[in-house]
Protein backbone atom coordinates (compact mmCIF):
# COMPACT_ATOMS: atom_id res chain seq x y z
CA UNK A 1 0.00 0.00 0.00
CA UNK A 2 0.97 3.67 -0.30
CA UNK A 3 2.85 4.49 2.89
CA UNK A 4 2.23 7.34 5.31
CA UNK A 5 4.40 9.77 3.34
CA UNK A 6 2.87 8.96 -0.04
CA UNK A 7 5.33 6.41 -1.40
CA UNK A 8 3.79 3.51 -3.35
CA UNK A 9 5.23 0.02 -3.26
CA UNK A 10 3.89 -1.01 -6.67
CA UNK A 11 3.07 0.80 -9.91
CA UNK A 12 1.35 -0.14 -13.17
CA UNK A 13 2.47 1.96 -16.13
CA UNK A 14 0.09 1.72 -19.08
CA UNK A 15 2.07 3.17 -21.95
CA UNK A 16 5.36 1.89 -20.68
CA UNK A 17 7.54 3.72 -23.20
CA UNK A 18 6.06 7.12 -22.28
CA UNK A 19 8.80 9.50 -21.15
CA UNK A 20 6.48 11.16 -18.66
CA UNK A 21 5.28 7.81 -17.37
CA UNK A 22 8.83 6.54 -16.88
CA UNK A 23 9.78 9.78 -15.14
CA UNK A 24 6.90 9.23 -12.69
CA UNK A 25 8.12 5.70 -11.93
CA UNK A 26 11.68 6.96 -11.45
CA UNK A 27 10.40 9.60 -9.03
CA UNK A 28 8.60 6.93 -6.99
CA UNK A 29 11.77 4.79 -7.01
CA UNK A 30 13.96 7.63 -5.75
CA UNK A 31 16.01 6.84 -2.68
CA UNK A 32 16.50 3.19 -3.55
CA UNK A 33 12.96 2.09 -2.74
CA UNK A 34 12.14 -1.49 -3.70
CA UNK A 35 9.42 -0.68 -6.24
CA UNK A 36 7.48 -3.35 -8.12
CA UNK A 37 6.63 -2.10 -11.62
CA UNK A 38 4.31 -3.62 -14.19
CA UNK A 39 5.21 -2.02 -17.49
CA UNK A 40 2.53 -2.43 -20.18
CA UNK A 41 3.45 -1.59 -23.76
CA UNK A 42 3.79 -3.14 -27.19
CA UNK A 43 6.87 -5.37 -27.61
CA UNK A 44 9.64 -3.25 -29.13
CA UNK A 45 13.24 -2.17 -28.60
CA UNK A 46 11.83 0.90 -26.84
CA UNK A 47 10.05 -1.34 -24.32
CA UNK A 48 13.22 -3.32 -23.76
CA UNK A 49 15.10 -0.08 -23.14
CA UNK A 50 12.41 1.11 -20.71
CA UNK A 51 12.62 -2.14 -18.75
CA UNK A 52 16.42 -1.89 -18.57
CA UNK A 53 16.23 1.74 -17.50
CA UNK A 54 13.84 1.06 -14.63
CA UNK A 55 15.74 -2.04 -13.54
CA UNK A 56 18.79 0.20 -13.37
CA UNK A 57 16.88 2.26 -10.81
CA UNK A 58 16.41 -0.84 -8.67
CA UNK A 59 12.84 -1.61 -9.77
CA UNK A 60 11.55 -5.16 -10.14
CA UNK A 61 9.95 -4.91 -13.59
CA UNK A 62 7.39 -7.17 -15.24
CA UNK A 63 6.63 -6.39 -18.90
CA UNK A 64 3.16 -7.03 -20.32
CA UNK A 65 2.02 -6.79 -23.94
CA UNK A 66 -0.40 -3.89 -24.31
CA UNK A 67 -1.85 -2.25 -27.41
CA UNK A 68 -4.06 0.75 -26.67
CA UNK A 69 -5.96 0.28 -29.93
CA UNK A 70 -6.79 -3.39 -29.15
CA UNK A 71 -9.72 -2.49 -26.92
CA UNK A 72 -11.02 -6.01 -26.39
CA UNK A 73 -7.72 -7.08 -24.80
CA UNK A 74 -7.70 -4.41 -22.08
CA UNK A 75 -9.59 -6.32 -19.36
CA UNK A 76 -7.20 -9.26 -19.72
CA UNK A 77 -4.13 -7.00 -19.62
CA UNK A 78 -5.33 -5.28 -16.45
CA UNK A 79 -6.20 -8.64 -14.89
CA UNK A 80 -2.67 -9.91 -15.61
CA UNK A 81 -1.20 -6.74 -14.11
CA UNK A 82 -3.05 -7.35 -10.82
CA UNK A 83 -2.37 -11.09 -10.81
CA UNK A 84 0.87 -10.55 -8.91
CA UNK A 85 -0.87 -8.71 -6.08
CA UNK A 86 -2.39 -5.33 -5.29
CA UNK A 87 -1.15 -2.31 -7.21
CA UNK A 88 -0.86 1.00 -5.40
CA UNK A 89 -0.71 3.34 -8.40
CA UNK A 90 -1.80 2.92 -12.02
CA UNK A 91 -0.53 5.53 -14.48
CA UNK A 92 -2.48 6.00 -17.72
CA UNK A 93 0.27 7.48 -19.87
CA UNK A 94 -0.37 6.40 -23.46
CA UNK A 95 -1.50 8.73 -26.22
CA UNK A 96 -0.77 10.04 -29.70
CA UNK A 97 -0.35 13.63 -30.82
CA UNK A 98 -0.82 13.16 -34.56
CA UNK A 99 -0.62 15.73 -37.34
CA UNK A 100 -3.15 18.44 -36.40
CA UNK A 101 -4.16 19.22 -39.97
CA UNK A 102 -4.33 15.61 -41.13
CA UNK A 103 -6.44 14.85 -38.06
CA UNK A 104 -9.49 16.70 -39.40
CA UNK A 105 -8.93 15.91 -43.08
CA UNK A 106 -8.03 12.21 -42.97
CA UNK A 107 -10.47 9.71 -41.52
CA UNK A 108 -7.91 7.16 -40.29
CA UNK A 109 -5.85 9.79 -38.48
CA UNK A 110 -8.90 11.17 -36.68
CA UNK A 111 -10.12 7.72 -35.70
CA UNK A 112 -6.69 6.73 -34.35
CA UNK A 113 -6.55 9.85 -32.19
CA UNK A 114 -10.07 9.28 -30.87
CA UNK A 115 -9.48 5.57 -30.26
CA UNK A 116 -6.13 5.81 -28.48
CA UNK A 117 -6.57 9.08 -26.58
CA UNK A 118 -10.19 8.72 -25.54
CA UNK A 119 -11.82 5.34 -26.12
CA UNK A 120 -8.79 3.34 -24.95
CA UNK A 121 -8.39 5.60 -21.93
CA UNK A 122 -12.01 4.94 -20.96
CA UNK A 123 -11.55 1.22 -21.60
CA UNK A 124 -8.57 0.83 -19.26
CA UNK A 125 -10.14 3.22 -16.76
CA UNK A 126 -13.19 1.00 -16.34
CA UNK A 127 -10.97 -2.08 -15.94
CA UNK A 128 -8.72 -0.33 -13.40
CA UNK A 129 -11.71 0.95 -11.44
CA UNK A 130 -13.05 -2.56 -11.03
CA UNK A 131 -9.75 -3.91 -9.73
CA UNK A 132 -9.16 -1.01 -7.36
CA UNK A 133 -12.68 -1.24 -5.99
CA UNK A 134 -11.96 -4.86 -5.14
CA UNK A 135 -8.70 -4.10 -3.33
CA UNK A 136 -10.19 -1.06 -1.57
CA UNK A 137 -7.25 1.30 -2.03
CA UNK A 138 -4.94 2.76 -4.64
CA UNK A 139 -4.58 5.68 -7.01
CA UNK A 140 -5.09 6.18 -10.74
CA UNK A 141 -3.03 8.89 -12.42
CA UNK A 142 -4.49 10.08 -15.75
CA UNK A 143 -2.19 12.18 -17.92
CA UNK A 144 -4.49 14.71 -19.55
CA UNK A 145 -3.47 18.04 -21.14
CA UNK A 146 -4.27 21.73 -21.05
CA UNK A 147 -5.16 21.24 -24.72
CA UNK A 148 -8.48 19.84 -23.52
CA UNK A 149 -9.30 22.79 -21.27
CA UNK A 150 -10.36 25.04 -24.16
CA UNK A 151 -9.97 23.40 -27.53
CA UNK A 152 -8.01 25.49 -30.03
CA UNK A 153 -8.18 25.54 -33.82
CA UNK A 154 -4.48 24.62 -34.06
CA UNK A 155 -5.01 21.10 -32.65
CA UNK A 156 -8.74 20.75 -32.07
CA UNK A 157 -9.02 17.01 -32.77
CA UNK A 158 -6.29 16.18 -30.26
CA UNK A 159 -7.70 18.73 -27.83
CA UNK A 160 -11.17 17.24 -28.09
CA UNK A 161 -9.87 13.76 -27.26
CA UNK A 162 -8.09 15.11 -24.19
CA UNK A 163 -11.21 17.02 -23.14
CA UNK A 164 -13.20 13.79 -23.22
CA UNK A 165 -10.52 11.78 -21.43
CA UNK A 166 -10.17 14.49 -18.79
CA UNK A 167 -13.91 14.56 -18.15
CA UNK A 168 -14.11 10.79 -17.83
CA UNK A 169 -11.36 10.57 -15.22
CA UNK A 170 -12.71 13.52 -13.27
CA UNK A 171 -16.04 11.70 -13.06
CA UNK A 172 -14.32 8.41 -12.26
CA UNK A 173 -12.67 10.10 -9.31
CA UNK A 174 -16.07 11.12 -7.99
CA UNK A 175 -17.35 7.56 -8.37
CA UNK A 176 -14.34 5.95 -6.68
CA UNK A 177 -13.82 8.40 -3.82
CA UNK A 178 -16.26 6.57 -1.49
CA UNK A 179 -14.30 3.34 -2.14
CA UNK A 180 -11.02 4.85 -0.92
CA UNK A 181 -9.49 5.11 -4.41
CA UNK A 182 -7.88 8.36 -5.55
CA UNK A 183 -8.03 9.50 -9.18
CA UNK A 184 -5.60 12.30 -10.04
CA UNK A 185 -5.99 14.12 -13.36
CA UNK A 186 -2.76 15.79 -14.48
CA UNK A 187 -2.97 18.70 -16.91
CA UNK A 188 0.50 19.53 -18.23
CA UNK A 189 1.20 22.26 -20.73
CA UNK A 190 3.94 21.79 -23.31
CA UNK A 191 6.27 19.00 -22.16
CA UNK A 192 9.69 18.69 -23.75
CA UNK A 193 9.81 15.04 -24.82
CA UNK A 194 10.47 12.98 -27.93
CA UNK A 195 6.78 13.41 -28.87
CA UNK A 196 7.23 17.19 -29.09
CA UNK A 197 10.74 17.13 -30.54
CA UNK A 198 11.09 19.61 -33.38
CA UNK A 199 8.19 21.75 -32.17
CA UNK A 200 8.75 25.24 -30.80
CA UNK A 201 8.28 25.06 -27.02
CA UNK A 202 5.23 26.97 -25.83
CA UNK A 203 5.48 29.42 -22.93
CA UNK A 204 5.72 27.71 -19.52
CA UNK A 205 7.14 24.55 -21.08
CA UNK A 206 8.24 21.86 -18.61
CA UNK A 207 10.21 18.62 -18.57
CA UNK A 208 8.97 15.09 -17.87
CA UNK A 209 10.80 15.15 -14.53
CA UNK A 210 8.94 18.30 -13.51
CA UNK A 211 5.62 16.60 -14.28
CA UNK A 212 6.74 13.59 -12.23
CA UNK A 213 7.56 15.78 -9.24
CA UNK A 214 4.07 17.29 -9.29
CA UNK A 215 2.47 13.85 -9.62
CA UNK A 216 4.40 12.54 -6.61
CA UNK A 217 3.21 15.51 -4.58
CA UNK A 218 -0.38 14.99 -5.72
CA UNK A 219 -0.35 11.34 -4.59
CA UNK A 220 1.16 12.33 -1.25
CA UNK A 221 -1.42 15.08 -0.68
CA UNK A 222 -4.30 13.11 -2.30
CA UNK A 223 -5.05 15.84 -4.81
CA UNK A 224 -7.53 15.10 -7.59
CA UNK A 225 -6.44 17.73 -10.13
CA UNK A 226 -3.03 19.27 -10.76
CA UNK A 227 -1.59 21.58 -13.41
CA UNK A 228 2.02 21.56 -14.59
CA UNK A 229 3.29 24.17 -14.09
CA UNK A 230 0.85 25.38 -11.45
CA UNK A 231 0.63 28.84 -13.01
CA UNK A 232 -1.25 27.32 -15.95
CA UNK A 233 -4.32 27.06 -13.77
CA UNK A 234 -4.69 30.84 -13.61
CA UNK A 235 -3.78 31.25 -17.29
CA UNK A 236 -6.37 28.75 -18.48
CA UNK A 237 -8.99 30.09 -16.08
CA UNK A 238 -8.61 33.47 -17.75
CA UNK A 239 -8.60 31.99 -21.28
CA UNK A 240 -11.88 30.15 -20.65
CA UNK A 241 -13.63 33.51 -20.48
CA UNK A 242 -12.03 35.16 -23.51
CA UNK A 243 -14.68 35.79 -26.21
CA UNK A 244 -14.37 33.59 -29.28
CA UNK A 245 -13.48 36.36 -31.80
CA UNK A 246 -10.58 37.42 -29.56
CA UNK A 247 -9.53 33.89 -28.60
CA UNK A 248 -9.09 32.77 -32.19
CA UNK A 249 -6.64 35.63 -32.80
CA UNK A 250 -4.40 34.75 -29.86
CA UNK A 251 -1.00 33.21 -30.74
CA UNK A 252 -1.78 29.81 -29.21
Amino acid sequence: MIDAVGNPQSVLLLGGTSEIGRAIVRRFARGGRALRVVLAARPSPRRQAAVAELEGWGCAVEALDFDAAALDTHPQVVAKAFAGGDLDVAVVAFGVLGDPEAAWREHDVAVELATVNYTAAVSVGVALAGRMREQGHGAIVALSSVAGERVRRSNFVYGSTKAGMDGFYRGLGEALRPRGVLVTVVRPGFVKTTMTEGMSPAPLAVTADEVAEVVAGAIRERRELVWVPGTLRAVMSALRHVPGPIFRRLPL
